[in-house]
């Protein structure tokens, strides 16, 4: 493993948009996802932006994948569902992680209320324009759960027509459609996307596999009838079945991955949703924006233990944007209504906020200030209990920015955030079924809040983008589930105080016409300063499932002007496994390696591609304990595919 770990560093990985024809260079990009437009230069925020070119180029099977490999960020399929992955930025665990990142599409979220991960599998890479990630911030505009930072996903709107098809083996196939028209005052976009994989890990004694399936489509229309106003629709739904298998043991793991441990996973999850908005231009200046979205959703586990989960999600956002070249100003209400309703219970989380947020533009230097007020009410019902809790909190943002010239700039921000608890956290869980299930009602916890503080310098050249940010967060009440042995169903409950740390670089590297690197590596500290459970006390001890250092590297090689060969490694050292909060488990979880290569031939209206993911087929898991191990990423992967654009 030493030889390969060696081998892909030396290669350095993959990321390119090159053409070995044209002279490239590289310009600050702007952040479009917010009503307050910002250049990355002049940002008072750590942030990353990704184009639709970054996304094309990489060739990847889903959103998740883009994210492991070309990002900051860490993806890890949840508890071996590939469609709703685990994730993670700045040390919060694979556990937790995402709810302490907020995921947006359009400017809709994405979080549930309960502990299921986002669903960015359903979104197909070939609709997506951008991806901006804001680091450690955007409390304000995005509200409960932005303590990590925020995952702004926008879709094209453009007049492109790209139809793509691909497929591997383990009778992986996948075909998807993006079919824009956009004139001046009307604009049409479609897209969807089918996939089927037939599977690689045995999921029961007869040789079944886990295979799954995914179904998705939408429509998203635009017009303006006046020069001031414009009125938005739209409509998506998504399909998907996927069986997974269960924890296996250490020896199994080592003997063969691949092999039946126990257990059997089989979700089908159904989703569909409706949008409407609308913007109003008052003046050159002042401009009101007001979008609503409906989305219902169905999960079922079968077998069923409980029957299925029915949700319902009501959103409303209203924004009243002031922009002028000295002062960007941006005054609204965020409200969100989730009910899931099952055999037994109805537990609604619902959301209702104020905002403000402003930048002020004075010469090199660029001043960011807002404040949000939200409050948030829980009700929980049962044939015997009608319980419910509210709870107010505050989140609050201020940032300077000082470009130091048109290459270079410093910046300095810090953020008052939280994470109000998911539903699943005020329940039992029962892990003598599967899937784990709730049994019961057990009691309120307190919200988490966090102070963090970025400090950051940008230096952007014609032929190379370096970033680099340290950040610090104080945390209170983090949430976690508590074990007092292994086997304990666990109880929700707060880590009194910690703290993390770290760094963050990025640097993107024109060598020459012919080659490019991209580097991303980042550096964390979790640590858990004051906790005690009966007789257990972590204090000093760190979070578990956080690895202290992660490396993304990439190197693109473009011998013709039609052609790019690319070569990606993704490294993260060990950690603790997810449930040791006392780190002292005789299992760890182990370093995550994985080797990529691609080749492209793009010419005109057309491109070919192929790609090998893990090609030195090494084993990666996800340890949650001692013999408790869930394979994920374990066997080489290979695709080739068709792109047409008309």
């Amino acid at each position: 493993m030493k030889k390969t770990i060696q081998l892909s560093l030396i290669s350095v990985a993959l990321l390119s948009q090159l053409q070995a024809n044209e002279k490239i260079t590289l310009e600050p990009l702007v952040v479009t996802s917010t009503a307050i437009i910002t250049d990355e230069l002049k940002s008072t925020d750590a942030i990353e932006i990704y184009t639709q070119k970054d996304i094309e180029n990489a060739h990847v099977q889903n959103v998740y994948e883009f994210l492991n490999t070309q990002t900051s960020l860490t993806t890890m399929p949840s508890y071996g569902n590939p469609f709703t992955q685990l994730i993670d930025i700045h040390g919060y665990g694979t556990s937790n992680g995402n709810q302490n990142i907020v995921i947006t599409l359009n400017g809709r979220k994405l979080n549930n209320i309960d502990n299921v991960p986002q669903l960015l599998a359903t979104i197909t890479p070939t609709s997506i324009e951008r991806i901006e990630i804001i680091k450690s911030s955007a409390i304000v505009l995005r509200g409960d759960g932005a303590n990590a930072g925020v995952i702004n996903i926008i879709t094209k709107k453009n007049s492109d027509g790209v139809l793509t098809f691909y497929a591997g083996n383990y009778k992986t196939y996948d075909g998807s459609f993006y079919l824009g028209h956009s004139e001046e005052k009307f604009s049409i976009a479609t897209y969807g996307e089918t996939r089927r994989h037939g599977g690689i890990k045995n999921i029961d004694a007869d040789g079944n596999l886990d295979k799954n399936s995914l179904t998705t489509g939408g429509i998203d229309i635009s017009y303006a009838p006046t020069d001031k106003l414009e009125l938005r629709a739209g409509a998506n739904f998504a399909r998907t079945d996927v069986l997974y298998g269960g924890v296996m043991s250490l020896k199994q793991y080592e003997e063969n991955p691949a092999q039946f441990a126990g257990y059997t996973s089989n979700q089908v999850f159904d989703t569909n949703l409706l949008n409407a908005g609308i913007t109003y231009t008052i003046t050159d200046e002042l401009s009101l924006k007001l979008d609503a979205n409906n989305e219902r959703k169905k999960s079922d586990y079968i077998p069923s233990y409980s029957g299925p989960s029915h949700y319902t999600y009501n959103s409303l956002k209203t924004s009243l944007d002031y922009i002028t070249e000295a002062l960007s100003l941006s005054v609204g209400y965020d409200g969100f209504n989730g009910e899931r309703k099952t055999s037994s219970n109805t537990t609604t989380k619902n959301n209702s906020a104020a905002f403000a947020m402003s930048e002020f533009y004075l010469g090199q230097n660029t001043f960011k200030a807002g404040y949000r007020y939200e409050k948030v009410h829980y009700n929980y019902k049962d044939d015997t209990s009608d319980l419910a809790q509210d709870n107010s909190l505050q989140g609050a943002e201020l940032g300077y920015n000082y470009t130091l010239d048109k290459e270079k700039s410093l910046f300095i921000n810090y953020a008052h955030a939280y994470q109000a608890p998911n539903i699943d956290s005020f329940f039992i869980a029962d892990y003598s079924a599967w899937p784990v299930i709730t049994t019961g009602f057990s009691d309120f916890i307190e919200p988490m809040k966090t102070d963090s503080y970025t400090l950051g310098f940008n230096y952007f050249l014609p032929q190379n983008k370096f970033k680099v940010s340290a950040y610090y967060i104080d945390l209170k009440d983090e949430i976690y589930l508590y074990k007092a042995y292994v086997g304990d169903f666990g109880t929700n409950t707060n880590i009194d105080k910690s703290h993390k740390y770290g760094v963050d670089i990025y640097d993107k590297w024109l060598i020459t016409d012919a080659y490019n690197v991209v580097l991303h590596y980042n550096y964390v500290q979790a640590i858990i300063d004051n906790e005690k459970e009966g007789t257990d006390d972590y204090a000093g001890n760190k979070l578990p499932g956080v690895s202290d250092h992660s490396i993304k590297a990439t190197l693109s090689y473009l011998p013709t002007r039609y052609t790019t060969l690319a070569l990606a490694q993704t490294y993260r050292s060990e950690a603790y496994a997810a449930d040791d909060f006392a780190n002292n488990f005789a299992q760890t979880q182990d370093a995550y390696n994985t080797t990529d290569i691609s080749a492209t031939y793009a010419k005109e209206n057309y491109e070919y591609f192929a790609k090998i993911n893990n090609l030195f087929d090494q084993s990666n898991g996800l340890w949650i304990r001692d013999n408790a191990i869930y394979p994920v990423n374990f066997s080489r992967t290979v695709l080739a595919g068709l792109k047409l654009k008309f």
